[in-house]
């Protein structure tokens, strides 16, 4: 039961003063901590919370252990081996507490689920209508087509999916390898072979860990492997590429990796530099590099760094940070590539061989607390990326547009990006860029883009779980 008290009206006023005076301190406290918030943390987590390079804040899901004193512990020590450093030297410990109250206040007052992904947008040069083809996907990170009605989608936990005529297999193919799924790493692209229809083979990219250690953090690396499906099983694996163990990091962020063909039986791949941004200018590591080798794992003899001593001769481009899409440009054959940069920085860039891209010696961005990491944005003997973002989209995801049924964009590169939520439509010529333009907007967090044999262009959202097809209007 309860007791109701009737006061004086002095002390009735009081309370309601001191009401409104706790009330007014702790909006005061929590505009303090959103804007440290937007300093130090929404590059990663997004300035609504919603995720960008990392996860959403506001979803429900605390990766390192929910509750005022797990959140309190990740802000002031950071999580070192996925990449999110610690504020505890950076912020004081007011600070700290802010931006927690802020982070914690959120949650709570979470924002509405989304607005249904649009049926038609305009952009500048078609209307376009939009269908959801496959929903409910756990984190989906690359599509492939194996022809009009049948492609092949990866869900990082480690599963490779099947949609067959617009509809979605319930079953995920069988025996697909181990990944390890943690940070950044799990099952990552996958890619045709571009003679499918003689051979069979389906390529994969995925983290790969050694052997359990009872006194250490096991190290992990990016690993390719190509199989076929026979019966919605993985069967007849072969191991095309393996980094040498001891250059393994138990790190478990920036993995790369995208795999593409180029004419001549080349693949290519791609490995972030894994967290040791040193690395990726040292020519006998493979993280922080453009790898080049043929379908069958061999390694061509006009490799850039095939006969130099001690350096890895799959290497075909070094100074790269952390590659998210890769592109054949289908008249040219020239490699493309974007990247993440950290603070700023993402860049699109055209690879050559033997070329150094520069990272972490020239940078147009900075560390995630602000930090300098390089004064030089250029300089001589490092190339220069073709456009870069700052702030950083979260660039993810690359193709060309083809075929005629969007004959206005023929040849057309596509970007994706994860912090804005974008499809990008950029016109290179002569490796300059003459346009760039948005095309779609706030659909979700696009991990991947691609074009189809049709010509209709595929979004892969890792939030909310689905994939669209983009084609004009009727």
């Amino acid at each position: 039961m309860k007791i109701h008290k009737t006061y004086p009206a002095a002390v009735t006023a009081f309370i309601l003063t001191f009401g409104v005076i706790v009330s007014s301190y702790a909006n005061e406290e929590q505009t303090k901590g959103e804007k440290i918030y937007q300093q130090y943390c929404s590059s990663c987590h997004g300035p609504k919370l919603q995720g960008g390079n990392a996860q959403s804040l506001v979803d429900g899901v605390w990766q390192f252990g929910s509750g005022r004193d797990y959140v309190t512990q990740t802000v002031k020590f950071g999580v070192q081996h996925l990449g999110m450093p610690g504020y505890e030297d950076t912020l004081t410990a007011s600070q700290v507490k802010q931006v927690v109250d802020f982070l914690m206040d959120a949650e709570n007052t979470a924002s509405p689920p989304k607005p249904q992904i649009p049926k038609q947008i305009q952009t500048r040069d078609y209307d376009i209508t939009i269908e959801t083809i496959a929903e409910g996907l756990e984190v989906p990170w690359s599509i492939a087509f194996i022809d009009n009605d049948t492609f092949l989608v990866t869900e990082r936990p480690g599963r490779l999916r099947k949609i067959v005529n617009g509809q979605l297999l319930s079953e995920p193919i069988k025996r697909t390898p181990k990944v390890l799924n943690e940070g950044q790493g799990g099952l990552l692209d996958v890619a045709v072979d571009p003679k499918y229809k003689d051979n069979g083979w389906i390529y994969l990219a995925y983290s790969h860990v050694l052997e359990e250690s009872s006194t250490n953090r096991p190290g992990a690396m990016t690993r390719i492997v190509r199989g076929h499906i026979k019966d919605n099983t993985w069967t007849d694996q072969q191991v095309i590429y393996e980094a040498p163990h001891k250059t393994y990091r138990a790190t478990r962020h920036h993995y790369g990796c995208r795999i593409v063909f180029d004419r001549k039986n080349h693949l290519f791949f791609g490995i972030g530099d894994r967290g040791a941004m040193d690395q990726a200018q040292d020519l006998s590591r493979p993280n922080g590099k453009i790898h080049r080798i043929f379908t069958d794992g061999r390694i061509p003899e006009d490799n850039p760094f095939m006969n130099h001593k001690n350096s890895l001769p799959t290497i075909f481009a070094y100074g790269i940070r952390n590659p998210q899409g890769m592109a054949i440009h289908p008249v040219t054959d020239q490699l493309w590539e974007n990247e993440h940069g950290p603070l700023g920085g993402d860049e699109i860039n055209l690879i050559e061989a033997g070329k150094n891209y520069g990272w972490p010696v020239i940078t147009y961005g900075r560390n995630y607390d602000s930090s300098i990491i390089s004064k030089l944005t250029e300089k001589e003997g490092m190339e220069q990326p073709i456009l870069y973002y700052t702030p950083s989209i979260a660039i993810c995801g690359q193709d060309f547009v083809r075929g005629d049924l969007f004959a206005k964009w023929k040849h057309y590169q596509l970007n994706g990006a994860l912090k804005y939520e974008e499809v990008r439509l950029t016109d290179v010529k002569e490796n300059r860029v003459l346009h760039d333009e948005v095309i779609l907007k706030n659909a979700g967090r696009v991990r991947d883009v691609a074009c189809a044999p049709d010509g209709a262009i595929y979004a892969v959202l890792n939030q909310p779980g689905s994939i669209i097809r983009l084609t004009p209007k009727k």
